[in-house]
């Protein structure tokens, strides 16, 4: 059993106007096994939030904690956090020229284990990884995400995740450019690397179209750098229905009683 525990997390990003906190104080907490949904409109801090665990360097945390397993995750380098379990699927995973798919895996796999895979069931790994998710084999030998697709490189980005194996997964907006069929391959790659190593995931997302194949057991509404409602599956059909509307500015009270009642 895993946790990953944020508690109090306020972080700013430098801007041409000067410093701007986009996070105000979230806690959240995610033990292994359980899927988080995080929604909210655009500007919101979601992916501020996804980020700021991974240890990108354009985010400062000012103030509040990030563990893992007890474990100060603030402290640890990228690439530390990686090792300990934690996985980061990008909304726009970047291009590496010259690095191959298959090299890259294999690096990636053998920096978090300590050790190099051995190299048959490796290989056999890759390729059955590869195959469910629908991933011709040739792209194992192309540069990584070289010329890819959107949904291309959004499979990639959870054949890492199934060959990895984190403890804790956060997948920034994976369902973002996803035709249909993408959609469904992606989230089964997602639902099968979580059952097969029991990890805790954060999935952000705008839509609930991803949470008919991805069941949250948590939903989490982000607005203006802070969680505005929590609840369960429930509440994603009901922002479904409603849209953010009524977390905005000027928005009257749920329970408002209306003036010419």
């Amino acid at each position: 059993m895993s946790t990953l525990e944020i508690k109090d997390l306020h972080v700013t990003v430098d801007t041409e106007q000067g410093t701007k906190e986009i996070l105000r104080g979230v806690t959240l907490t995610i033990n292994s096994g359980e899927t988080h949904a995080i929604m909210g409109p655009n500007g919101s801090g979601k992916s501020t939030l996804a980020y700021s665990i991974a240890g990108h360097p354009k985010y400062t945390v000012t103030s509040g904690t990030v563990t893992l397993d007890g474990e100060d995750v603030l402290e640890m380098s990228v690439d530390e956090r990686a090792r300990a379990g934690v996985f980061l699927a990008m909304q726009y995973p970047v291009e590496v020229p010259g690095v191959t798919v298959s090299n890259f895996l294999r690096t990636a796999k053998t920096a978090v284990d300590g050790e190099a895979p051995k190299l048959r069931t490796w290989v056999k790994d890759v390729k059955q990884a590869m195959s469910d998710l629908r991933m011709d084999p040739a792209f194992a030998e192309r540069g990584v995400n070289e010329g890819f697709s959107g949904g291309e490189k959004k499979r990639h980005e959870i054949l890492q995740m199934e060959l990895l194996k984190p403890k804790i997964a956060v997948l920034d907006e994976t369902d973002s450019g996803l035709d249909v069929d993408a959609l469904r391959v992606v989230s089964e790659g997602v639902n099968r690397a979580k059952e097969s190593t029991g990890a805790g995931v954060l999935l952000i997302t705008h839509y609930t179209r991803i949470l008919r194949y991805i069941k949250p057991d948590f939903v989490h509404v982000f607005v203006d750098g802070r969680i505005a409602e929590e609840g369960g599956p429930e509440l994603a059909d009901r922002l479904e229905a409603e849209g953010y509307d009524r977390f905005l500015p000027g928005a009257a009270p749920a329970d408002a009683t209306p003036a010419n009642a």
